[in-house]
């Protein structure tokens, strides 16, 4: 089994050093799903939730977590975010908003918790819009699809 590189020899948490690493160009795709009843999903459309245009919100509020995710994840290292991209793909058939979130950076350690973050805040931006409407909401299927970058090079997951 390989050695876990956040626990010192001691058992102890720690961060991982990169400090000798080279800097690479970076990106991870993550995606995620929130399904709602066809109703919520029209006013969303329509932009006529009553909290406001819920996609722009959720937009900001992914973007503005990426940024965060040093703070919220722990032994996290904060890197330099290059560009962040948030996309909603809305599916009428199954009512539900896909969401997918590309985060690009320069350095030397990889962006796939940031656009995990991203998604993860986004999907649940969109059920706090929403919940005075449709309590039955589901967040599901959160993961990475694709990373490059760093001496793994690109790993497509889906």
């Amino acid at each position: 089994m390989e050695k876990l590189t956040h626990i010192d020899e001691s058992g102890r948490p720690r961060m991982v050093d990169i400090t000798a690493k080279p800097d690479t160009h970076r990106e991870a795709v993550a995606k995620g799903l929130v399904r709602m009843q066809p109703a919520t999903l029209e006013i969303i459309k329509k932009s006529q939730m009553a909290k406001g245009d819920v996609l722009s919100v959720a937009q900001l509020a992914g973007i503005m977590a990426a940024k965060q995710t040093p703070n919220l994840i722990p032994l996290c290292h904060p890197i330099l975010i290059g560009d962040i991209k948030i996309e909603f793909n809305t599916n009428d058939k199954e009512s539900s908003i896909e969401i997918t979130t590309t985060v690009e950076s320069v350095g030397k350690t990889g962006v796939e918790m940031e656009a995990l973050t991203a998604t993860t805040v986004a999907a649940l931006t969109i059920y706090d819009m929403c919940k005075a409407v449709d309590r039955g909401m589901r967040i599901e299927n959160i993961r990475l699809v694709r990373k490059s970058g760093g001496k793994s090079g690109t790993i497509n997951l889906e």
